[in-house]
């Protein structure tokens, strides 16, 4: 593969993660509205919003059989589409029933999307030698900053939802078909005595476990901020409704400087003690905001806290690939699942504590969990595997 097609598959991959951040960054920030205009009471909207990840896990598991008949990038130019499709219908209608089909539509295109893409990621990370994995997951968090941003408007304005989406879906939805032209895998995977050793023939739970574990206890923090940091705000620290788009916005500011700077740190120290790093620093953010004495300062607890989770996703993700560099498609597609069921356990779980005892105390629950990633850290690999590959050597070329 020439410098220039990684080079762009690079760039056409990371405005899919950039896509797919505005999508979900207006899906979660506008979930109060959402409540009010479908009338979702308060008991039943941990149902809705448990939906999304279980069928997204669904779609997951299928898209590691589909991908090995088309390959990814195929899975992926038609599952943005389909997910920007889904966002303006769940703006669309008016009955519950109606909400119920859009968000279930929204899942499983989102589970294809988010195993196609990580899949693509690992594949050029390998290509590249080194670590670029945070740089998309990066262009993720640009992308909810800007979600985040727009949800802000619509609340300001008091923007209907389908107004607020139809003109974010008319300008990505072409640009994102253009831009899947240039999807491009890295290529060849490693040396057959090299997958041998590594375990390349398939994918061991065993050895697949500690990093399904630390991907379940990031999605329990991050999904915690994306379902309840909007409702803790309003409800908990009686900010008003505009006021509310905020924390996730701030939320997706620190993790865009996490993840812009966290390749060099892995290049430097290593994955396992940026991991653990960003460990530490997301739990404090949580217990941040169960203390905070108002909006304002929950806020500024919602930033810390995006800062520390940034860089264990996209690093979990690496990780897989490094494990199994003969079957990393398959091992990041079941990977991918505990990240829906991290939103599966933490959406629910937070909001049931949140009714049964207090909100703040929910907040200690993912603190305590996200703590536990520091523990699992040695999966990530030893400061001399610093680079996308692990044990691998750098492969076939230098592309900026």
């Amino acid at each position: 593969m020439t410098d220039a097609r990684l080079r762009r598959g690079r760039g056409s991959l990371a405005f899919g993660f950039f896509v797919q951040g505005v999508t979900f960054a207006l899906l979660v920030t506008r979930i109060p509205a959402i409540q009010d205009r479908y009338g979702i009471s308060d008991a039943l909207l941990p149902a809705f919003l448990a939906a999304v990840p279980i069928l997204a896990g669904v779609a997951s598991v299928t898209t590691e059989k589909v991908v090995a008949r088309v390959g990814p990038a195929v899975v992926l130019r038609w599952a943005q589409p389909f997910v920007l499709l889904a966002l303006l219908a769940v703006g669309a209608g008016t009955e519950l029933w109606q909400a119920a089909v859009a968000l279930g539509l929204f899942g499983l295109a989102v589970g294809a999307l988010d195993a196609s893409m990580n899949m693509l990621g690992v594949s050029l990370q390998r290509a590249y030698g080194r670590s670029i994995m945070l740089g998309f997951h990066a262009a993720y968090s640009l992308g909810g900053i800007v979600g985040a941003s727009l949800a802000w408007a619509g609340a300001h304005w008091h923007l209907s939802l389908f107004t607020s989406y139809l003109p974010v879906v008319a300008v990505l939805l072409p640009l994102a078909l253009v831009g899947s032209r240039w999807y491009a895998a890295g290529g060849d995977g490693p040396a057959p005595e090299e997958s041998a050793e590594k375990g390349g023939g398939g994918v061991a739970f065993k050895l697949l476990l500690p990093l399904c574990l630390v991907m379940t206890f990031a999605y329990i923090g991050d999904s915690t901020v994306a379902n309840w940091s909007a409702k803790y705000l309003q409800d908990v620290l009686h900010s008003s409704e505009e006021l509310a788009t905020v924390p996730y916005n701030a939320y997706m500011v620190t993790t865009l400087l996490g993840r812009a700077v966290g390749d060099f740190g892995v290049r430097r120290l290593g994955a396992a003690a940026v991991v653990r790093g960003g460990a530490v620093l997301a739990a404090l953010g949580f217990g941040l905001v169960a203390v905070a004495p108002g909006a304002w300062a929950g806020i500024a607890a919602f930033t810390l806290l995006g800062l520390g989770l940034s860089v264990i996703v996209p690093q979990t993700f690496a990780a897989a690939g490094r494990l199994f560099p003969g079957n990393s498609d398959a091992a990041v597609a079941r990977l991918n699942v505990f990240n829906y069921v991290g939103f599966l356990i933490g959406s629910p779980l937070v909001g049931a504590l949140g009714d049964a005892w207090s909100y703040r105390g929910a907040m200690l629950v993912p603190m305590v969990l996200v703590l536990a990633t520091v523990a699992y850290a040695t999966s990530f690999g030893s400061r001399g595997a610093r680079y996308g590959g692990g044990h691998e050597r750098p492969r076939t070329v230098d592309v900026g």
